[in-house]
C-alpha cells in the first residue's frame, strides 16, 4: 500500500495530519493488521467472526481506542476511531465493521459526562448519569471488555432514522427488557451489550434509555444467523430480549438523557458515524491496491508490457482513482467538521452535510469496486479472491450507509424546511 512505501502509519492514507500521539495510537492498530488479514479469506467463507480477534485487538490496548486515559483507554478521538476503522478495513472489513460498533460504544460514557459538562442535568441527576457513564468507560478502557453496542431495530418509520420498539418496564430494583434487536454487531462475541430501549411510561425520544447488559444474562439470547451477501463475519444477527433484568446501576432512565447526548455530540446521532463509513474506504483502497499491482504486474503473452497499460484498462483505472478520491474527500471533510474546535459550521449543518457524504461515500466506494471488475478479468472473480470479496463487502454499505438518494433528500428536506427531521422514534407495543 501507499503507507507502506513512505513509511507512515495506513491510517494516515485517510487521516493525513496526524499528532504524534494519534500516530502513536495508529501504528497499534497497524500492529494487528497481518493478524486480522490471515483470517480474513476463511472468516468471509464461514461468515463466522474470529474469536481470535477479540484477544488481539484486546492485547493491543484498542478496546480503549476512544476511552480517555483515566479509565484506561488509549484517549483517541475520532480522528483516531476513523483511520482505525480504515486500516483495518483494508484487512478484514468484517473485523472492522465489528470493531466501529464496539467503539462506538464509548460515546454511551462519553456524552453523558460531556452533557453533565454541558449543565444539562439537574443537580439531583448528576451522580447517577456519571456513575453509568464512568461504568462504560471503565468497562471498556481499565477491564478491556469487547462492549456492543444495539439500537437498530426492523421497525421502521417514516420520520426517523432509527425507530425502537424495544421496551423496559419498571420491576423490584431494576428493569424488564422486552424487544428483537435486529443489527448489532459482535453478537454472542461481545462480553456486553449496549441497549437502547424506551421507557413503558412514554413514547418519545425523551423516555430513551440505554441499558448495559452482560451477554450470559438470563433472558437474552441470539436471533438466528443470516447468510449475508458481503460483511458476513460480522455476527450481526443480533439478539432477542425476553424479560431480561437490568439492575438499577447499569441502567441510564433518567428522563432526557438520550436526546442530551445528541445535543453535544458534534454530528449524526450520537457521533462516530464517519468512522463507519472509513470502513468501507478502508476495503475500497485495497480492492484498488490488488488491482494496481494485479494490471502493472501482470503483462500480455510475449511481453513485458502490462495489461493496464492499454486504452481500455487506463480507463478503468482512472475511474477507479476518481471513485475512490471522491470517497476520500467527502470523508476528511466530514471528519473536519466534526472535530475542527473552533466549530467551522453550525451542527445541524453538519448533520446535513453527513446526510449526503453517507451516501456519496457507500456509492463511491462501490464503483471503485466494479471498476476493479471490469478491469481485473474473469481470472479474478472467485468466491475467495480479493475483488469477489471486495464487491460484495463493499454492496453492504448501500444499505448499511443507506443510499445516496435518501441522504440527498434529507439534506435537500433540511435546506428547505430549516431543520433536521427527528432521528430517533419510539414505537409502543412493538417488539
Amino acid at each position: 500500500m501507499a503507507a507502506e512505501a513512505t513509511g507512515r502509519a495506513t491510517g494516515e492514507l485517510l487521516v493525513e495530519d496526524m499528532t504524534d500521539d494519534e500516530r502513536e495510537r495508529a501504528s497499534r492498530v497497524d500492529q494487528v493488521l497481518p493478524a486480522l488479514a490471515e483470517q480474513a479469506v476463511e472468516a468471509d467463507r464461514t461468515g463466522e467472526f474470529p474469536l481470535e480477534h477479540v484477544r488481539t485487538i484486546s492485547e493491543a490496548g484498542l478496546l480503549g481506542l476512544t476511552v480517555p486515559t483515566a479509565f484506561g483507554g488509549l484517549g483517541g478521538g475520532l480522528r483516531d476511531l476513523a483511520a482505525a476503522t480504515f486500516a483495518m478495513a483494508t484487512a478484514c472489513p468484517s473485523t472492522s465493521l465489528a470493531y466501529f460498533f464496539q467503539c462506538s460504544g464509548s460515546s454511551r460514557g462519553l456524552l453523558p459526562l460531556a452533557a453533565i459538562e454541558a449543565g444539562l442535568f439537574a443537580d439531583d441527576e448528576v451522580p447517577i448519569v456519571r456513575a453509568f457513564g464512568e461504568k462504560v468507560l471503565r468497562r471498556m478502557g481499565e477491564e478491556g471488555r469487547w462492549v456492543a453496542n444495539f439500537a437498530s431495530e426492523s421497525v421502521r418509520s417514516k420520520n426517523a432514522a432509527v425507530t425502537i420498539a424495544t421496551e423496559a418496564s419498571r420491576t423490584d430494583g431494576g428493569w424488564l427488557l422486552n424487544g428483537v434487536k435486529s443489527f448489532g454487531c459482535a453478537t454472542g462475541v461481545a462480553d456486553d451489550y449496549l441497549v437502547t430501549a424506551k421507557l413503558d411510561t412514554g413514547d418519545t425520544a425523551e423516555f430513551l434509555a440505554v441499558f448495559l447488559i452482560p451477554r450470559d444474562t438470563p433472558g437474552v439470547s441470539e436471533r438466528a444467523k443470516w447468510d449475508a451477501i458481503g460483511m458476513r463475519a460480522t455476527a450481526t444477527h443480533g439478539i432477542v430480549l425476553e424479560n431480561a433484568f437490568v439492575p438499577d446501576e447499569n441502567a441510564l432512565t433518567v428522563p432526557g438523557t438520550f436526546v442530551k447526548m445528541t445535543q453535544v455530540s458534534r454530528g449524526s446521532f450520537v457521533g462516530n458515524q464517519v468512522a463507519l463509513s472509513s470502513v468501507y474506504i478502508g476495503a475500497a483502497q485495497a480492492v484498488y491496491d490488488f488491482a494496481l499491482r494485479f494490471l502493472t504486474t501482470t503483462t500480455y503473452h510475449g511481453t513485458d508490457e502490462p495489461i493496464g497499460g492499454s486504452d481500455l484498462h487506463r480507463q478503468l483505472i482512472g475511474k477507479m482513482r476518481a471513485h475512490l478520491d471522491t470517497a476520500y474527500l467527502w470523508a476528511r471533510r466530514q471528519i473536519l467538521l466534526e472535530t475542527a474546535d473552533p466549530e467551522i459550521i453550525p451542527k445541524d449543518d453538519v448533520v446535513a452535510n453527513w446526510r449526503i457524504a453517507k451516501g456519496e461515500i457507500a456509492d463511491n466506494c462501490f464503483q471503485a469496486a466494479v471498476q476493479a471488475l471490469k478491469a481485473c478479468g474473469t481470472g479474478n472473480t472467485g468466491m475467495t479472491g480479493a475483488v469477489s470479496r471486495g464487491l460484495r463487502d463493499l454492496s453492504m454499505g448501500l444499505v448499511q450507509g443507506f443510499p445516496a438518494e435518501r441522504g440527498r433528500l434529507e439534506a435537500a428536506s433540511y435546506l428547505v424546511f430549516g431543520k433536521e427531521g427527528d432521528q430517533f422514534g419510539t414505537t409502543r407495543g412493538a417488539s
